[in-house]
């Protein structure tokens, strides 16, 4: 999966909280989001809150995808609210390989 089919599939499923996402479909939305993000800061203010809320809910539906691959509760999201902590150990869970077979959420993703 590249960059372009990452943010296609993100935004056509940015409200499925159901299955599971790959490695390199987190990983490649996210880098799209920090590049859009980047960019926009240095365009206009508002433009950058434009980018920031058309990527919140299609972040938020990938990220719990993409703990569901590992094996985890999409709630474990909440975790990243607890300081440092939270995101060093979300950041471990998505780093991590997805589980070759089925799991709790579905088949593994192609």
């Amino acid at each position: 999966m590249n960059l372009q089919q990452s943010v296609k599939t993100c935004f056509s499923k940015y409200v499925d909280f159901s299955g599971r996402a790959s490695r390199p479909e987190y990983w490649w939305f996210v880098l799209a989001y920090i590049i859009m993000a980047v960019v926009s800061g240095f365009i206009n203010r508002y433009l950058y809150v434009l980018v920031i809320l058309a990527f919140l809910l299609p972040l938020v539906a990938v990220g719990v995808r993409r703990l569901h691959d590992v094996g985890k509760s999409g709630w474990w999201l909440f975790i990243s609210l607890v300081p440092v902590v939270g995101s060093l150990v979300l950041l471990y869970f998505n780093v991590q390989p997805g589980e070759s077979q089925g799991n709790a959420f579905g088949a593994p993703p192609a």
